[in-house]
């Protein structure tokens, strides 16, 4: 594992979006290695069949509902990271998601990795809308003490409490849930993360409400929740209020049971989504300086339980733009079960490669200290 010792900073401000797969992305259905006989092995019940498969080369392809995705990987805008995992794998979805979301498989860390990103990028707190949560509640990624991120799970009626119009009102509402937690979790503590929560959120409330009234756009994008967030993401990207991370979720890829019938959906809606969000983006001139990570917490099992697949280790990430270097990184798994690492696939790079390939190859910042270690990068980027 090589130093990383110098960071390239970017000409321009360039943006991040990120796509967290929640629940375990099956790997193996997701790239699929259609010309080995130990899939179907494995996979007796759930293996796609090998004519549906949308082929990459002579060994993998895709599912059978990522055409979208494929249509940009011909047009080289797509990196596919292979067998990306991390020592000592925990195949609790919180652990794991908590494992990639601070950046520490060891110890448990108060901060994320793209709070601290937020942090260096903004570095006095300026701007509350540097990074910014399109669903509900707020991901532990972008969680870091004394950085604002705003959380939209609508931004037609964006605002903390938004059925509450009035200020004092808002106020009202912050102090009722005080009383109520405070003896659990201490009132002090409650009112200083809630109070600094509601300035964030009326501060930027009456800015990302502009997003929609100016924007505009010849896209159309499904009726579905991540298309709705991607669209959402890329009105306030349009709208120039300084936004360079927004986090989006999509799922669950949880499945144990029905995974032939659920995964191939997830991915129609995840597909189409990206696709009219790159549309979208290079209508408005902003494809050159946007890129789309997609992470999931853990693969499945190699071996089916029937009708779906239990939780595994090695997974499967992509980063998506015209910015990015198209092509394969990382080495595919073996399927050897001597290969497997307890029943699951044997990761062969640490996310924190890839996070180190983004902060540093993307954002022009220095990885080592958000990553909690110095990891050797991949060439991903063009520039």
């Amino acid at each position: 594992m090589a130093l990383t010792t110098s960071v390239t900073r970017p000409s321009k401000d360039r943006k991040l979006v990120v796509v967290q797969q929640s629940g375990g992305n099956d790997y193996l259905n997701t790239i699929v290695p259609y010309n080995n006989g130990l899939y179907y092995d494995f996979r007796s019940h759930t293996h796609l069949d090998p004519e549906k498969v949308i082929k990459i080369d002579d060994e993998v392809g895709f599912g059978p509902t990522m055409g979208p995705i494929k249509r940009l990987w011909d047009e080289g805008k797509v990196a596919i990271i292979n067998g990306v995992g991390y020592p000592n794998p925990d195949r609790s979805h919180f652990r794991s998601m908590d494992i990639w979301h601070t950046a520490e498989p060891v110890e448990l860390s108060r901060e994320g990795w793209l709070g601290r990103a937020i942090r260096d990028l903004d570095p006095r707190a300026e701007n509350v809308l540097t990074g910014v949560n399109f669903g509900r509640g707020l991901p532990r990624a972008l969680g870091c003490d004394g950085v604002p991120v705003a959380s939209v799970g609508d931004l037609a009626t964006y605002g903390l409490f938004p059925d509450l119009q009035d200020e004092s009102l808002r106020k009202y509402a912050l102090e009722t849930f005080a009383k109520m937690y405070g003896a659990a979790m201490g009132k002090e503590a409650v009112m200083g993360f809630l109070g600094q929560t509601a300035t964030d959120a009326l501060k930027g409330a009456d800015a990302m409400r502009t997003a929609p009234e100016t924007y505009s756009s010849g896209v159309e994008y499904a009726s579905n929740a991540v298309a709705k967030s991607l669209r959402d993401a890329a009105q306030v990207m349009f709208a120039g209020l300084g936004t360079r991370i927004s986090y989006v979720t999509h799922g669950s890829y949880d499945n144990h049971a029905g995974l032939l019938a659920a995964h191939p959906g997830l991915w129609t809606e995840l597909g189409g989504a990206i696709s009219d969000f790159m549309d979208d983006l290079e209508e408005h001139d902003e494809a050159d300086d946007t890129v789309i990570f997609l992470f999931s917490e853990f693969g499945r099992r190699v071996r089916d339980n029937g009708n779906g697949a239990d939780h595994g280790s090695g997974g499967v990430a992509f980063l998506i733009g015209n910015g990015v270097n198209g092509g394969m990184y990382g080495e595919y798994p073996s399927l050897e079960e001597k290969d497997h690492l307890d029943g699951d696939l044997h990761y062969n790079n640490d996310f924190r490669q890839t996070y180190t390939s983004i902060l540093e190859g993307w954002l022009g910042l220095d990885a080592g200290p958000i990553v909690n270690g110095r990891f050797e990068p991949f060439d991903l980027f063009k520039n």
